[in-house]
């Protein structure tokens, strides 16, 4: 699709694996009363539904869950460790529960909003190559949080903002690596994180993990 054209719903209703895959060069946008901040896609994992042992949605249908169950193209923004959000693009028909989430960032737009907002917890300016290289980092530097759980990812607003996932450049099939994903204990070995080979925003990976052409 032309590159700026928010995703159809079509594009979520697809197996996780594959929107994961072509998220990679998508420009992820959030808008709030703070202004705008956007960035390029350059990592992503994705979580399969039920059957999948580190995807939330073994818990069922719960109040924290509502969203990852919801509609293909609905945002699920979920809090880990307490202080940090996750922003992941909802996948597959509404109830299934499986959904993409999006770990790091090529700062595009309102790179003093972002080192404005990351400042404010760690108490000075990060990097910029650091603003974004992660999934709480870029929700921080992005004013992602818990209140746009649910909204939709064409642009289309809530009270406290709106969030637009638009086509990018097409990433080549050459230049995405495959790793097993990060940070959680269980199905670790599933190969399902994508990330852009030699990017300078992709987080850190474990040096013992193993890293294969898409």
């Amino acid at each position: 699709m032309p590159p700026g054209s928010p995703y159809p719903d079509a594009f979520y209703d697809r197996d996780p694996r594959l929107v994961a895959r072509e998220l990679l060069g998508a420009v992820l946008q959030c808008r709030t009363a703070d202004g705008v901040a956007s960035g390029r896609i350059v990592e992503t994992e994705a979580y399969l539904g039920p059957h999948d042992p580190a995807c939330h949605a073994v818990a069922g249908r719960t109040a924290r869950t509502w969203f990852l169950h919801g509609a293909p193209g609905v945002a699920y923004v979920y809090r880990i460790y307490g202080m940090h959000w996750c922003f992941n693009a909802v996948t597959l028909p509404e109830g299934f529960g499986s959904a993409v989430l999006v770990r790091a960032l090529e700062p595009i737009e309102g790179v003093q909003l972002m080192r404005r907002r990351r400042s404010v917890r760690t108490g000075s300016v990060p990097a910029d190559r650091d603003l974004t290289n992660g999934p709480g980092k870029l929700a921080e530097a992005l004013g992602i949080d818990g209140r746009l759980d649910g909204v939709r990812l064409d642009g289309a607003p809530n009270a406290a903002g709106a969030l637009t996932l638009r086509a990018g450049a097409p990433i080549a099939d050459a230049a995405v690596i495959v790793t097993p994903r990060i940070g959680i204990t269980r199905a670790a070995e599933w190969p399902l994180r994508y990330l852009v080979a030699g990017s300078a925003w992709v987080s850190r990976t474990p040096k013992a993990f193993p890293r294969t052409p898409y």
